[in-house]
């Protein structure tokens, strides 16, 4: 399995370094050869017609005032950066990397893109997809987080791996994956952009019903992150419910302090089952993963 995961870095890496070869400015890549764009790949102007979309695009929205934005600028300057596409047919070709421009071209009333054309395997086309729009930071934390599960589960990378390949931090992956964790009702404001990544974090803590609720009151009330974190250690505070009121009764102000601090610090509900100077520290997780991020969170 090690020897797997290597061989496929090593793939994704090439794989991005194309990529980033696309990204010179067309009027720089004038009069060169074909072969000078790329080891494997030939930079070529084709109809917009000839495209279609990637089949594996991990953003489900386009902005359409970015997309306007995009348009105006495509009017003016062209576009400046090649797409990343492979043949499927003839005259048939999809897009691997730089959908986003394409729509932006036919807004703009391009009759043709300038392409960079590669041999590329389905792997190899969804990694590169997903990787493009995390690296673009074009995704919500939703997209991204659903992106970076993909390449966990799909391609059998670590956090580790994964924030690699992305760039950015292994905490800042693990803590993304754990958004997928929040019931319906809190994952579908948090794609309307009617919760922030902060209220989500602090959700996490509480199972499904409460959570609800409290998404819920966030966004009616406005509440800020803080407010929110208070809110869940209310919450917490009294999770036990009236028929345990003999437990609660135990839990000195000072224990109980500290399972709402470390319910909201580590995202997870916590539990401390507490005796004659000893006792237990539970914490609740739903996934290895989750466990992961827990103990990463812990270090």
């Amino acid at each position: 399995m090690a020897e797997k995961k290597s061989r496929l870095g090593r793939g994704l890496g090439a794989l991005l370094d194309d990529i980033k070869t696309t990204t010179q400015t067309v009027e720089g890549s004038r009069g060169l050869s074909d072969t000078s764009i790329s080891k494997s790949g030939r930079l070529k102007e084709i109809s917009i017609t000839q495209l279609t979309q990637g089949k594996y695009q991990p953003r489900k929205n386009f902005d359409t005032q970015e997309l306007e934005e995009l348009a105006k600028s495509i009017r003016t300057q062209g576009i400046l950066q090649p797409l990343l596409v492979r043949q499927i047919s003839d005259h048939g070709y999809e897009i691997v990397a730089g959908e986003r421009r394409w729509r932006g071209a036919q807004l703009a009333g391009l009759d043709t893109v300038p392409v960079v054309i590669r041999q590329i395997d389905d792997q190899a086309a969804m990694a590169a997809a997903l990787v493009e729009n995390i690296q673009r930071q074009d995704l919500n934390v939703l997209e991204m987080a659903r992106g970076f599960k993909r390449l966990l589960d799909e391609f059998n990378l670590t956090h580790d791996e994964v924030a690699s390949v992305v760039g950015c931090s292994r905490s800042h992956v693990t803590n993304l994956i754990r958004l997928l964790n929040l019931g319906n009702t809190s994952l579908e404001l948090l794609q309307e952009g009617r919760l922030e990544m902060g209220h989500a974090r602090a959700l996490l803590a509480l199972p499904e019903p409460q959570q609800k609720r409290v998404a819920l009151k966030i966004v009616e009330k406005s509440l800020s992150v803080r407010q929110t974190e208070s809110l869940v250690r209310q919450w917490l505070k009294n999770s036990n419910g009236p028929g345990k009121p003999d437990r609660k009764q135990k839990l000195s102000r000072d224990i109980q302090n500290t399972v709402e601090s470390l319910s909201t610090r580590i995202g997870s509900r916590v539990d401390i089952q507490h005796g004659t100077n000893k006792g237990k520290l539970i914490i609740h997780y739903h996934s290895l993963d989750e466990l992961d991020g827990i103990i990463e969170r812990i270090k």
